[in-house]
C-alpha cells in the first residue's frame, strides 16, 4: 500500500465526518409532498450534498480532506455497479417477458443527446459537454466515464456535475412532469409509468409516486411498469452507453465542433 493510500485510511477527520453526515440524513429520512398532480421526494442523499457542500466552506473540511474524498467517490461507484451486476442476474427471466416496448425503451434515451449536446457546445462547453450528456449520468455511468477517461479530466468533471445536479433536481423534476403531463395530455398513465424508470431509484420513486397520486385505481400497474423499466434501464443503459451512447455522442461532439470552429474562422476572415 502506498502512503497516499495509508494517509488517506488513516484521515480520521474525512472518515468521521462522513460517518456523521450519514447518520443526520438518515434520521431526518424522506420526505415527500405534493404540489398539484406532481410530488416532490426528499431524500437523504439530497440532504448529504447540501451538507457535505456547506461544510466545504466551513474551517472544518480541509484541502486534506477535499482531495482525499476524491478517491473515495471512484470505490463507492465501484461498490454500487457491482452491487447492480448481483441484481441483473437474478432479474433476466423479468427482463425477457418484459415485451418489446420495455426492452426498446433505452433508445428513446438516446435522443436526448441530440438535443442537449448541441446545447452544451453553443453554450461554450468543450469535452466536460461528452461527460453531460452522453446519457442520464446516474452511477453505472459516472462509472464507465471515469474508467475511460479520469475522475480529474473534462469528461469526468462533466459527468460528475450532472450526477450532482441530478441528484439535487432530478427527483424534484421527474415528480413534477410525471404527474403535470399524465393528467394534461390523452397518453396512456403506463407509458409514463414506463418513462420513470430511467436508471435511477430516486427519480423513479417520485415519478411513480406522482402518477400514483394522480391514478390510485392503478397504483398496481404504475409500480410494476415503473420498476420493471427501471430494472431494464440499469441493466442494459450501461451496455448502450458504451456501445451506441457514448460514441455517438463523441461522433457528434467531433461534428459540432468542426462546424463551431468553421463559422469561427469564417467570421473572423481566417477560413478565406
Amino acid at each position: 500500500m502506498s502512503e497516499v493510500q495509508k494517509n488517506l485510511w488513516k484521515d480520521w477527520r474525512l472518515h468521521a465526518l462522513i460517518f456523521v453526515i450519514v447518520v443526520i440524513t438518515e434520521l431526518i429520512g424522506t420526505h415527500e409532498f405534493s404540489v398539484g398532480p406532481g410530488v416532490i421526494l426528499l431524500l437523504p442523499m439530497l440532504y448529504a450534498i447540501i451538507i457535505g457542500l456547506a461544510l466545504y466552506f466551513t474551517p472544518i473540511v480541509k484541502e486534506k480532506q477535499s482531495k482525499h474524498a476524491e478517491p473515495l467517490i471512484v470505490l463507492g461507484v465501484t461498490l454500487l455497479i457491482a452491487k447492480i451486476g448481483v441484481i441483473i442476474g437474478p432479474s433476466l427471466p423479468q427482463i425477457i417477458a418484459a415485451g418489446p416496448a420495455l426492452l426498446l425503451q433505452e433508445f428513446g434515451n438516446l435522443g436526448t443527446i441530440f438535443i442537449a449536446l448541441p446545447i452544451a457546445v453553443f453554450l461554450g462547453l468543450k469535452r466536460e459537454s461528452i461527460g453531460m450528456t452522453h446519457s442520464v449520468a446516474r452511477e453505472p455511468n459516472v462509472g464507465l466515464i471515469m474508467d475511460k477517461y479520469g475522475f480529474n479530466s473534462p469528461e469526468g468533471r462533466g459527468v460528475m456535475a450532472i450526477y450532482i445536479f441530478g441528484t439535487v433536481f432530478g427527483a424534484v423534476f421527474m415528480g413534477l412532469i410525471s404527474g403535470f403531463l399524465a393528467t394534461i395530455t390523452p397518453i396512456h398513465p403506463l407509458s409514463f409509468a414506463m418513462a420513470s424508470g430511467i436508471g435511477s431509484g430516486s427519480m423513479m420513486a417520485a415519478a411513480s409516486g406522482s402518477l400514483v397520486a394522480a391514478f390510485p385505481s392503478m397504483e398496481t400497474n404504475i409500480l410494476a411498469f415503473a420498476g420493471a423499466s427501471n430494472l431494464l434501464s440499469l441493466s442494459t443503459g450501461l451496455y448502450m452507453s458504451i456501445f451506441i451512447g457514448l460514441p455517438l455522442t463523441e461522433k457528434l461532439y467531433d461534428v459540432l465542433t468542426k462546424r463551431r470552429d468553421n463559422r469561427s474562422d469564417a467570421k473572423t476572415g481566417r477560413g478565406a
